[in-house]
């Protein structure tokens, strides 16, 4: 049986993502708090390890090598955005920091506190290049930490005090690259979470703009081209029968049935190119009084109207709600065979919109169906009206009215200002 190959923990080197920059990424504030606890171990280290070293020249030069750890680390901490890229781009120049830790180790000993600031090197190396460099640089610190061992075996403590201080370098240099691949996958993963993201919004996008698309066809060209058809029918079942005048009006009533889909296709057309956020604000009591005599002169059903007070709305709401005024009185000249329809428009505690559309017919069959149920059975109209309701933040109900019939009822939140006149028909 042949084991699977896995990849050794240090072949687990993450790449760097190509849109995370050093001096902008979290890895920049990792860097440079490295250099901060570089320059904390100097200060705190610096008067222990003079107190500790001979007077003369051993002095002279840990003082001098704490001031250059110093300078230099405050320099990287302070212009990490100006050093930071070249030190990436040039490992090299790390050279240059384990020149610093030599002098220091040499100067200081590897029994003075000041050699343990010199850890930072390996876990600078880590977070900056991966396993590799990091082995690399580490390595090359463990010889200098031998070199300086043998010059300073004499003094009491250096044998222990090197194991540690190279048991600490090669921690910090696991440390340093699992930072490093932990920074890299984190930027990874939420690039590519952000492009999911952005390609889900997409999605929901075009699909709440198809459906958009569906209820504005449905709404004006799709009930046309309807009545058209059944125009178009009658006009030629009666060809064969009917007088002259009778086939010119039925001709006529084709035609303009025709001119009003050719309008309400311009229209939707003119809409989708010229849509804008600016439209005049609409006056939803007088838009219904229309929509109610248009409603009673089409089919002879009369219309009372109650509109109570309401408040000024935006042209998008005053849209969708016309727009489900039209389908139920729709649905009552084909479905309902209804005597009387009545439109009530009023305000409900404690910030509600209610609009209803009430009829006398047939009602709806028993037991009352669930409007999920109508509209999975491809009742286009029904879901059009469900989801104009829900893009108002409201809902859509439909019951039997008290004495028979079916009652439409949306509600919707509204704006707080009052409207300033109060209709009642």
């Amino acid at each position: 049986m042949t084991m699977p190959h896995t990849r050794g923990y240090l072949e687990d080197d993450a790449p760097a993502p190509p849109t995370l920059r050093l001096q902008l990424g979290a890895l920049q504030t990792l860097c440079r708090q490295t250099f901060a606890v570089r320059l904390a171990a100097l200060l705190v280290g610096t008067p222990f390890a003079l107190a500790n070293t001979g007077t003369g020249a051993p002095r002279y030069a840990a003082l001098a090598a704490a001031v250059l750890g110093i300078t230099a680390s405050y320099a990287m901490l302070r212009d990490w955005h100006r050093f930071g890229p070249r030190v990436l781009a040039h490992p090299g120049l790390m050279a240059l920091d384990l020149l610093f830790v030599a002098t220091l180790l040499f100067a200081a000993s590897p029994a003075s506190p000041l050699a343990y600031a010199t850890v930072c090197t390996p876990l600078l190396s880590g977070l900056l290049y991966g396993w590799r460099g990091t082995g690399v640089l580490t390595g090359l610190q463990l010889v200098v930490l031998v070199t300086v061992f043998r010059a300073w075996s004499h003094h009491p403590g250096a044998g222990a005090n090197t194991a540690l201080l190279a048991g600490f370098c090669v921690a910090a240099g696991i440390i340093g690259v699992t930072l490093r691949n932990l920074v890299f996958r984190f930027g990874a993963a939420g690039q590519a979470l952000a492009e999911v993201n952005a390609r889900l919004a997409v999605a929901e996008a075009l699909a709440a703009e198809r459906a958009r698309l569906a209820r504005e066809m449905h709404d004006s060209v799709a009930k046309t081209l309807h009545g058209l058809a059944l125009t178009a029918e009658a006009l030629a079942a009666s060809a064969d029968h009917a007088d002259s005048g009778t086939l010119k009006r039925q001709a006529v009533t084709v035609a303009a049935a025709a001119r009003r889909a050719a309008t309400e296709s311009r229209h939707v057309l003119t809409h989708l190119r010229t849509r804008t956020d600016t439209q005049a604000p609409a006056d939803l009591a007088e838009e219904l009084r229309a929509h109610a005599a248009d409603f009673t002169a089409r089919t002879d059903i009369p219309t009372t109207l109650d509109l109570g007070a309401h408040p000024d709305l935006p042209p998008d709401t005053v849209h969708h709600l016309l727009a489900i005024t039209s389908e139920a009185l729709e649905n009552v000249r084909r479905h309902a065979r209804a005597g009387h329809v009545r439109l009530t428009l009023a305000t409900a505690p404690p910030d509600a919109l209610v609009l209803r559309v009430e009829d006398d017919g047939t009602g709806l069959p028993q037991p009352v169906p669930q409007l999920a149920d109508l509209t999975r059975s491809g009742h286009f109209g029904l879901l059009g009206m469900a989801e104009r309701a829900r893009s108002l933040g409201g809902d859509l109900s439909l019951t039997g009215g008290p004495l028979g019939g079916t009652v439409v009822e949306v509600r919707a939140p509204a704006l707080p200002a009052p409207h300033k006149e109060a209709a009642h028909v």
